[in-house]
Order: C-alpha cells, then structure tokens, then sequence
C-alpha cells in the first residue's frame, strides 16, 4: 500500500510543473521533463489503469457522455469517422478471415503435420534445379522397405472422372484410386464401414455421404453394387462424411489402386523409374521429424535407378500437408511461390487499407482540435491531470472504434456472400469460437489506440498560453499523413492497373491452335472400344469437321518422363518433356496445330509405332539443327525416329513458355476425345445431334463436354480474383482517403470563411478561389504519387518476376495512376471549394 501510495504521488507529481507562459516554440515532450515523455505517459496510464488508482467509476460515464454528445454535436465528422473506419475494419477483418482460411487447408486432419507427399528433385543440364511433387511408381514400394520412421505409404491415381450407375441413378463425378491405407493417412470420418476393410477387395468402392445419396437416396449403401464405367461392378463398403471445402484432395468416392491394376496395363510401369505418373503419400511415426528421415530419401534414386542420379543427381523430396494448398510453385527446387504469395499480398493490403482509415481518423480528430483547444485549456487551467485527458480522448476513441467495429460486421456479414462466390470459398464469421472473440477485441483495442493515439497525445498536450496561436506543427502532421495515405492507396491503384495488364497480356498471348468451336469429353471404355464408329458418325452427321482421341487434353499435361538420348547429347544432359498419344492421323488438324517440318502419322499402328513428332520446345532444348529422320530415345524407348515438328502450343500455363512434348502413336493410351464444330451450324443443334450420337455408344451415362476456350479460360481464374479483389480493395482504399479529404476540405473551408469573404469583395473569382482551396490537396496527392512509384514498382517487378511471359511495367502506368488520383480528388474536395466560394461575401464577414 505504501509502494502504491509513492507511486501516486510520483506521478502526479510529475504534472504539478506549472505552464511556462513564455514559451513560444512548439510544444514537446522534451521541454516538460523527462516524466512527461510519450513513453512515461503510457507507462503511467497504464500502472493507474492496471492497479485501480483512478476517481470514481462516475469519471468514465462522464467521459462516454462527453464522447457520446461530441458524435452527436459533430454530426457530419463523426459519420465520416465511423464510416471510413468501419470500411477499413471491414476490409481488415474479410481479408483476415480469407487467410485464415487458406491457412485451414488439410489442417482439420488428425496428424497433418506427419502427413507429406513425395516428389523428385535435380538438376537440368543447364544448371537449374527443378523439382515437382510427382513420383515414378516404384518409389512407394521402396519408401515402405528402406526408411525406417515411415508409418504408412499410399500410391494413388491422379482424380478424374468415371461413371456411376446404380438401378436406374446415374452420375459421373470425380474420383480417387488409392492403395488400402488412404483412409489411414488421410483419416476423414467415416461414417459407415470399418477403416481397416473397406479398400480391401479390389472390387469394393467407399462413397462419400452426399455421393451415396445421390445413387441410393435414403437407402442404406453398405454392400450395394455400383458399377463403373459400364464395365464391372463394386460393392460399396464403406461412407465418408463429404470431403470439406478446404482439403486439397477433393473427390467423391475412392475406388482400391488393385482394382486399376487388374483393369489396366498399370502393372507394367510398377518397376519403371523413368515413368514419373504417381502421386505417392507418406504418413511418418509420430514423433519422427522430416530432418530424421531426408538422409535415407536421399539415397533411394541413387540405389534404384543409378542412371538418373549420375544425369541429375535426382533425390527423393517431400512437402508437408501444411504447404499443400499454399506452395505450390517451385524455383530452384524450393518451394517458394503459389498461394502463399497472394496471402501476403493481401495481408499488406488489408494492413494498409486498416492504416489509411486509422490515419483518416486522425486527421478529422486533430483537424477539428482547435474546436476543443478551449476546452483542454480550461480543464488544465482546473487542474486536470494529463492522463486524465488522454483518457478522455482515447475513451472517445473506443466510442467511435466500436461504433465502427459493430458496423464493420454488418458490412463483413452482408458482403460474405457475394465475396464467397467470387472466391469460390465457404467463410464464415465463427461468432461461437471464443478465440475469434479474443481476436476480435485485441483488434478492436489495437485499432482504437492507434487511430486515437495521436488525438488524445495531441490534444493532451496543449497549453493554455497556446490556445489562440496557430499550430503549424499540426498542419505539417496532417499533410504528412495525408501523404502516407495517398501512397498507401496509389500503390494500390498501380497494382491494379500492372495486375489487369499482366492478364490481358497473357489472354492475348497466341495459344499455337484453334479454340473456337473446339470440344472434348472424356472416353468411357465403350467409347473408347467403339470410336471408329463414333468418329465416322460424328464426321458423316454434318455438325462435326474433325475428331481425334489422345491421351491429354490440348489445355493439360500429366504424363512426364525424359528424352534420354538424342544425337549430340553430352553425357550429363537430359531434357524433361511431355508425351501425348494420339489414336490416329487427325490429331494435330483437329487442334489446328501446324507442323514446321517433316509429317504427320499414317494412322496405322505397325507403321508409326516408332515414329514420334515433337514440338519445336523440345528441339530447341536438344539444340537439333536438322531434326527430321533423327533418333531419340525415351523414357525407355529407343529408335524413336522424328517424323515432324509440331509448333509450339500453349498446353499448360498461358504465363509460361511452352513445354516439350513428344507425341507418340499409340491408340491404346488415349482416353479424351476432342472434335470441332462446323460453323455452318448452331452451337445448340450440334450439341443436341453430337448427343444422341455419343447416346448411341455411350448408354450408360449422360454425354458430358467441355468447350476447350472455357477450359482454357479457367487456366486465368486465380490472376482474375486477385485482380478484381486488388481492385475491389483499391476503391475501399481511396474512397476512405476520399472521406478524409472530404472532412478537411470541409474543415479548411469553415476556417477560412472571412478570408474568402474578403478576397470575393475584392474581385477574386469563383475560379480563383476554387484553385485556392484545392490547390493543397492536390499538390499533396502528387507529391504521394511521387513516393507511392518506386516501391510500388520495386514490389510489382518482383512479383513479375514469378512469370515467364510477362508484361514490363512501363511510365504510363504511373502516369495513369496519377491521373486518376488526382480527378478523384478534384472531385472530392471541389464540393467544398465551390460552396465556399460560392457564399455570399457578407454573410461570411459576418460569420463569428
């Protein structure tokens, strides 16, 4: 008690120094003495606040009365208080929730953190190491024999499509092929069924619940028969509760991987290292670290396939369940890019737009302090403690911050919906999780201090003898922090403008072949069985000009592998590329991709089955210079001759360069059908003859397409969200500066009615008064396009960097930014200027 009694004192000691009423040079902190420093002042409010030492608890109601009638008094200032403060809370709070959701990806399963997925990673002839989380099939078998602390290793088949019919039900939806210990790594609930039997049987299949309803309504699925793809019959054994929104692996049913192996030629590429076709997942035993079991990974390539690791030094990796959904990019066979790099980008966002309205709300408070200078003057005067001030202020503060947190949450609630469908995500605002509350308060509490940090220190500060002097120093703050604002929301507006360039620029970037008109659909097995008679129907019905069937599609490639020799390989190079087989001799006239030498195939199987064309990529990374007649082997395959060369096309990201790829003939691999429509006939009556035909082979499911230039465009959604969300922000942004440069240009008009009055009665025009008023403002927003450009660009160029076709950021970005900026802050503050100086010049001299 006695301490507590010495630090009263102490402290209020420290305020008893008496005004020095000749002191003309600005106020601060230094010339008060060191207890009157900004740290002692926190630090003194804070041990009042923590040990109870303050007046009667009638001190804060009158304190949030005076708050309360100062909102009521200043009816415009607080609504542009509380509006631009809850937009900048709103945003905060909705880009918060979106990360924190990119963050739950996979995370909802027990043990994610020993859960990895196995990849390869080398080094190219040219020095640059790659790395990709794909995996030959033999790796599983040998992560299960030769690393001690692995629990459980599955292989599974990339998910697609397959066709499900049960009685008279049928659907066709994607799915997974998976070893019998998926559902012991991947542990989602099941609902019906035992865990450890129900991938047992290679005739068994496992639903997910909405899956199951859908073939078998309200009936109890366990042990009903489902057949696939028209070919054999499953029995479902178990139901998993629905896959959630947020899980990377997002399929409808899994199916043994022995059932693909009996039903396929897989068990030919069981031991080929070469064939990099598998998605292999490794679960550790709990406690084991990933730094535990590299060394043994790094072995594996170098004891299985020698060659490859002599070539490259290839070595087995693996990635964490956790960076699934957020690093999916690789640059020198580390993990760096994806996701990852928009959660940032909106994290600085929503940080800088939080900013901009902090620093709206201290421009209004301090621009308005001269209304209540007399006030502070007079309760010093009183003998009001400083602290005492500061929570009066602050007090205000917290009014107007959960004024604006409350309608926050209604914006946030409201915009939820719409903000879901543009990201394709399922957020919510988790109002039952107590953490979300703690959250919510600590940024409640953050946000208030600092946007009213600088009011109450400010107005705190005040003495009385400065009470009728003009305070430039406040003037210089607040055109610093419009500054800083105007920056904030200018490099916003640039990145708008880079991002829409970068993906125009990538849209209109020539893709090699033909969309327009162009279709695919997948290839049952009786599709497949009978396509010379479904492409002869398609061809002779009229709406259909061309038909081919190949392994790929034109917009995707999966099949990776090496072309191992070649002539004039050096000993330590190799070249990765991409092989799609093609059922016949139209395939490259129906994508319309022209060759730039040498062939096409025959068509017949005996006379091309070691004949290959390759795209121009590849012969550029083999540095052929007469490639037609030359031998190569890949992946295994040797006397592969080049028949032709196919241009280059776009068939995976439209941001990158093209990759090579080697076409092979081979019938039996193909599983897409792709056809182009006439354009002498409507898209919906070829569509419906293009139907019935496929109905005719195909009785088991619906005909199910896709237009190529749709799919294509999809290759963008992602640049396309972030663009319109980057948009979206940047007007929150500059329509809360705007609200700021509304109250000031409201404040500065009220201040200088009589000198407007006076230069009106002295023969300045409405013109000349206008450019008066706006002049500031606007010298101000040039100055923060000035500073917003270099970083701007700085960060822009670097995010650039990420892709290989990609735009370069030019002056007339900055230029146009600028511009904008400016027209809208002409916009903003000439509503005040004009009214001002539209006022009849006596009735300002009037004014007091």
């Amino acid at each position: 008690m006695l301490l507590l009694l010495q630090l009263q004192e102490l402290l209020y000691d420290s305020q008893s120094t008496k005004p020095d009423i000749n002191c003309t040079k600005p106020d601060r902190l230094k010339n008060t003495g060191n207890f009157n420093s900004l740290v002692f002042i926190i630090l003194k409010t804070g041990i009042l606040l923590a040990m109870g030492v303050f007046k009667p608890i009638s001190m804060f109601k009158n304190y949030f009365k005076l708050a309360w009638r100062n909102l009521i008094h200043n009816k415009l200032y607080s609504l542009l208080n509380i509006l631009g403060l809850a937009t900048g809370m709103a945003v905060a709070l909705i880009i918060g929730l979106w990360i924190w959701y990119q963050y739950s990806y996979d995370r909802f399963l027990p043990d994610s953190q020993q859960i990895y997925k196995a990849g390869l990673k080398g080094t190219a002839s040219n020095g640059e190491v790659y790395a990709y989380l794909v995996s030959p099939m033999p790796l599983a078998e040998a992560l299960r024999r030769d690393v001690p602390g692995i629990r459980h290793v599955v292989m599974t088949d990339w998910i697609k499509p397959h066709g499900l019919v049960a009685g008279e039900r049928k659907i066709y939806l994607p799915g997974i092929i998976a070893e019998n210990d998926f559902l012991k790594i991947f542990q989602y609930p099941l609902l019906k069924g035992r865990k450890e039997q129900v991938l047992n049987d290679p005739y068994s299949i496992v639903l997910t619940e909405s899956t199951a309803k859908s073939l078998f309504g309200n009936e109890d699925p366990l042990n009903k028969i489902v057949r696939i793809d028209n070919q054999n019959d499953l029995k479902v054994t178990g139901v998993l509760k629905d896959i959630p929104d947020n899980s990377t692996l997002k399929f409808n049913y899994v199916i043994p991987y022995e059932y693909l192996i009996q039903n396929s030629n897989t068990k030919d590429y069981l031991s080929m290292w070469g064939q990099i076709t598998a998605n292999v997942y490794v679960s550790l035993q709990p406690g084991v670290s990933y730094a535990q079991v590299e060394p043994e990974l790094k072995k594996i390539i170098a004891r299985y396939n020698p060659e490859e690791y002599k070539h490259s030094r290839t070595e087995v990796i693996m990635q964490g369940m956790k960076d699934w959904h957020l690093y999916t990019e690789f640059k020198n066979g580390v993990a760096t890019g994806g996701m990852i790099s928009y959660v940032r980008v909106f994290s600085i966002t929503g940080i800088l737009v939080l900013l901009i309205a902090c620093i709206n709300f201290m421009n209004l408070s301090t621009a308005r302090s001269e209304k209540r200078a007399k006030e502070v003057g007079v309760r010093k005067v009183m003998g009001s403690q400083r602290y005492e001030l500061i929570l009066q202020f602050l007090t205000e503060s917290f009014v107007i911050t959960f004024s604006a947190f409350i309608l926050a949450l209604l914006l946030v609630q409201t915009a939820l919906p719409s903000f879901n469908t543009l990201t394709q995500a399922t957020i919510r605002i988790p109002y039952t999780n107590g953490i979300f509350w703690i959250v919510m308060i600590s940024y409640l509490l953050l946000t208030g201090l600092l946007a009213g940090s600088r009011p109450a220190f400010y107005l705190s500060s005040f003495r009385p003898v400065r009470i009728l002097k003009a305070d430039r120093g406040a003037v210089r703050s607040r055109k610093m922090l419009v500054l800083i604002q105007f920056s904030c929301s200018i490099t916003l507006i640039i990145s708008t403008i880079i991002i829409y360039q970068q993906i125009k620029y990538a849209q209109e970037r020539p893709v090699g072949y033909d969309q327009q008109r162009l279709m695919m659909t997948d290839a049952s097995s009786d599709l497949k069985k009978n396509y010379p008679a479904l492409k002869n129907d398609l061809l002779q019905s009229g709406v259909v000009t061309a038909v081919t069937m190949s392994s790929e599609t034109v917009i995707a490639l999966r099949n990776f592998s090496s072309i191992e020799n070649w002539p004039g390989k050096t000993p330590v190079e190799e070249v990765g590329a991409a092989v799609v087989f093609v059922a016949d001799n139209n395939y490259f006239r129906t994508m319309d991709i022209d060759l730039a030498a040498g062939r096409d195939f025959t068509g017949n199987t005996s006379a091309d089955s070691l004949n290959v064309i390759v795209n121009e990529a590849a012969i550029k990374r083999m540095n052929l210079k007469d490639p037609i007649g030359q031998v190569i082997a890949y992946n295994g395959r040797h006397n592969l001759k080049i028949i032709g060369v196919a241009k280059d096309a776009i068939m995976e990201s439209p941001f990158s360069s093209p990759t090579p790829t080697v076409f092979m003939y081979s019938p039996g691999g193909a599983r897409f059908i792709t056809y182009r429509l006439s354009p002498k006939v409507s898209t919906s009556k070829a569509i419906d003859r293009i139907a019935r035909i496929f109905g005719q082979y195909n009785t088991a499911y619906p005909y199910v397409y896709n237009f190529v230039d749709e799919a294509y465009a999809k290759k963008f959604e992602l640049e396309m969200l972030i663009g319109k969300l980057t948009g979206l922000f940047s007007l929150l942004a500059i329509f809360i500066s705007c609200l700021g440069l509304f109250g000031l240009a409201s404040y500065m008009a009220e201040q200088r009615t009589k000198e407007i009055g006076i230069r009106k009665v002295l023969g300045a025009s409405i013109m000349q008064l206008w450019a008066l008023l706006s002049r500031e403002f606007i010298v101000l927003v040039m100055i923060s396009c000035l500073i917003a450009s270099p970083p701007a660009f700085y960060f822009l160029n670097n995010w650039l960097d990420k892709y290989v076709y990609r735009i370069s950021i030019g002056p007339l970005v900055f230029i146009l930014a600028a511009i904008i900026t400016v027209g809208i802050t002409v916009l903003t503050v000439s509503f005040h200027a004009v009214r001002a100086a539209m006022v009849n010049p006596v009735r300002s001299l009037r004014a007091e």
